[in-house]
């Protein structure tokens, strides 16, 4: 495993976003772990986190692309981290573009917070964790009412490797569906690797019963 992902992943257990125990996500699916990227709570956590995020585009796309997108609500300071984060460590002028729940009437009118999107954008989008993959089945098309726009892939923190709404991950049935590269920071192999009877700041954080609990959980929800 690169050295990154294993910080990354001690980062998200520092800062009380990775976490276990038993969880109910979104869609409604009890399970032993939990991703918060809302616990981000200072600058210097969400500059370190942009690090991250900036690293996992840089390997999965480059960096030949104009616009990053962040679905509301917790997209938005993911985008602008990560942006600044490009600038700062690549060199590179990457525009942040978010939306709003609901549009405007009045003062700065629209959808759209940021940069707007024009003909001709190349555009990636950032969420914190896809587990059912209803979020991007709402953003894509709001993304490509704006005009003429090529939208190259999704990165998320982490892949939680679940089935979507089939037997393929949540991430796998994006790509396939609407012709998108995905990526993530790390996935959930790589979190379990990195911490199953391992010690960190004196304490293991996944033991032989976590462990157990997550595999049960693959065993229902796990992607093929």
């Amino acid at each position: 495993m690169e050295a990154y992902k294993e910080e990354f992943i001690h980062f998200m257990i520092d800062c009380g976003v990775l976490r276990f125990g038993s969880f109910v996500t979104k869609s409604g699916r009890k399970t032993p772990f939990f991703v918060n990227t809302g616990s981000y709570q200072t600058g210097p956590q969400l500059r370190r986190l942009g690090g991250y995020y900036a690293r996992a585009i840089h390997d999965a796309f480059g960096l030949d692309f104009d616009v990053l997108f962040g679905p509301a609500y917790k997209g938005i300071p993911l985008s602008v981290a990560a942006t600044m984060a490009i600038g700062e460590d690549y060199g590179k002028e990457i525009r942040y573009c978010s939306n709003r729940k609901e549009e405007k009437d009045h003062g700065d009118k629209g959808i759209l917070l940021g940069s707007k999107i024009a003909d001709g954008d190349r555009v990636v989008i950032i969420e914190d964790v896809t587990t059912a993959g209803t979020s991007i089945r709402e953003t894509l098309p709001l993304i490509r009412a704006q005009g003429d726009v090529e939208t190259l892939g999704l990165v998320v923190s982490v892949d939680r490797m679940e089935r979507g709404t089939g037997t393929k991950s949540a991430l796998t049935e994006i790509g396939e569906t609407y012709g998108l590269k995905t990526t993530a920071i790390v996935t959930m192999q790589e979190v379990v690797e990195c911490l199953w009877n391992k010690e960190y700041n004196g304490r293991v954080i996944i033991d032989d019963e976590i462990k157990a609990a997550i595999d049960d959980y693959y065993k229902l929800y796990g992607a093929e």
